[in-house]
């Protein structure tokens, strides 16, 4: 069943192999609003079998069939035709993003068209990329380099930023030649389902691109079988660190964008006012359910206080709603688990550090998974709250001595996604982003570029997206050595 206001033909079914095919299992996986708590959709549920099934479409159409095969320049023209025709359905995909993941409709539309715009710069940098180029050699007359597809990729993306992650992956899989099986959150599967119906009017061939929804045990299947060459997989360090350990057994490749416990560091030329205001914007986008948020601020001790003071006033006065409600600045969480896990981490914060402001669900809604933000002061680096990934609008205060402290505390971490540097002071924000062991740092806030690359140290991940250091994750390198000069195809 497709959501009012969004034209999914067959949600009903799986796109398996050019074809939308009828699920083995039987079942269906109802989608859930996290505003209403109400059953507001329902898609096909993949199980074990037609997880093979797909593995096995992709791998015929990688193996036999044109995709990877064909000039680069050939898939480009499918991949505009597929842009063009998500950039006309970009109201549905906002739709999906909102009624799914409570994302708020006054940043849903933006968001989408900004991800599909991303998908034109990736069609872009491919158009330019030299799949085949000549390198000097002493050893031969001709060295060639050429860039092949790594092969059959499962494409698992998480249900926070749906659309873009998914479609980030999908398209650097294409752009290479590879062919892809998407595997979608159970709780935001819509829009891979637009995205398959975009391979399918573009003209795909059958097998390149494919759908499958299943829950945990059917997605490790996936993982687990053969038949794939690469995992990209955007979630948990935890399920991260199963999928590389399986990778690992038969030597797949895989790219993991993982958790994150990024860190602001506020320096002392830097206003209190400018800094709570920042912060309180950021902890609250997307209800703080982003990677790479910044959690953890690093502040010195005799800011402290008053910093708290700031971002407490900056909290309440942040107005908490429903998502189609061009007021609300803070919506819900996305589904009642995460909901219980925020709640699980405020209590725990509760027991190490002073609760400041917030911690409750609002009084004034009594429906939906909504959590006022909430802001911990004196808060010790190694406590749970400063050291595991929350995932909801909850920032900790952690005092330092100086800058070569807060550099320390900002590297005592398992993670490693992003940071941050409150300064006016470009070289300072310079000397001490290279001194943090993050995959990305930002002066004065939570600074992000989906066309650069992307991705962390540490427990953070492996690889990057973005960029063409993300084009370079869906290749295998050949060198070729020969007597003379081949006409290059």
């Amino acid at each position: 069943m497709s959501p009012e206001g969004i034209n999914i033909r067959n949600t009903d079914r799986l796109w398996i192999g050019g074809e939308w095919v009828a699920a083995h299992s039987g079942r269906m996986i109802d989608l859930v609003s996290p505003n209403s708590e109400q059953v507001i959709g329902s898609v096909a549920e993949a199980d074990e079998s037609d997880m093979d099934a797909a593995v096995a479409a992709a791998r015929d159409a990688f193996d036999h069939g044109p995709w990877g095969r064909m000039a680069p320049a050939e898939r480009v023209a499918i991949l505009k035709a597929m842009s063009s025709y998500l950039h006309a359905r970009n109201d549905e995909i906002a739709r999906a993003w909102t009624l799914q993941m409570g994302g708020l409709t006054s940043f849903a539309g933006p968001m989408s068209a900004g991800s599909t715009m991303t998908l034109d710069g990736i069609i872009a940098m491919a158009e330019n990329f030299a799949f085949v180029e000549q390198r000097p050699s002493h050893a031969v007359h001709t060295a060639l380099i050429a860039y092949e597809p790594v092969g059959v990729v499962a494409a698992i993306a998480p249900w926070n930023g749906p659309y873009g992650i998914m479609l980030n992956k999908v398209a650097y899989a294409l752009a290479t030649g590879c062919t892809v099986i998407m595997k979608p959150s159970p709780e935001t599967p819509l829009e891979a389902y637009i995205i398959a119906e975009a391979a399918e009017a573009a003209g795909v061939p059958a097998g390149v691109v494919n759908l499958v929804c299943g829950h945990r045990e059917a997605s490790d299947h996936l993982v687990c079988n053969p038949g794939v060459d690469k995992v990209s997989f955007t979630g948990s360090t935890v399920a991260g660190k199963r999928i590389a350990s399986v990778c690992g057994e038969r030597i797949a490749r895989c790219t993991l964008e993982l958790g994150g416990k990024s860190a602001a560091i506020l320096r002392d030329d830097f206003p209190v006012e400018a800094a709570a205001k920042m912060l309180t914007g950021t902890i609250t986008l997307m209800s703080g359910q982003v990677c790479a948020m910044l959690s953890r601020v690093i502040v010195p001790q005799s800011r402290h206080d008053e910093l708290a003071d700031a971002i407490a006033a900056e909290m309440r006065q942040v107005v908490i709603g429903y998502s189609d409600d061009p007021a609300t600045q803070l919506g819900p969480l996305a589904m009642k688990r995460q909901l219980e896990r925020v709640e699980m981490y405020i209590e725990e914060g509760k027991r190490s550090a002073d609760l400041v402001t917030g911690g409750g669900r609002p009084s004034h809604l009594n429906r939906g998974y909504f959590i006022e933000p909430t802001l911990f002061a004196n808060v010790g680096n190694d406590s749970r709250i400063a050291q595991e990934e929350i995932f909801g609008p909850v920032l900790s205060l952690i005092p330092c001595v100086d800058e070569e402290d807060a550099i320390r505390i900002a590297n005592d971490s398992h993670y490693g996604l992003n940071g941050s540097v409150l300064t006016h002071d470009a070289d300072a924000a310079y000397r001490i982003a290279r001194r943090i062991r993050t995959g990305g740092v930002g002066q004065n806030g939570l600074r992000m570029d989906f066309g650069l690359p992307f991705g962390g140290f540490k427990q953070s991940g492996l690889g990057r997206e973005g960029g063409p250091e993300g084009l370079l994750g869906y290749v295998e390198t050949k060198t070729i050595l020969l007597d003379g000069a081949p006409v290059l195809a």
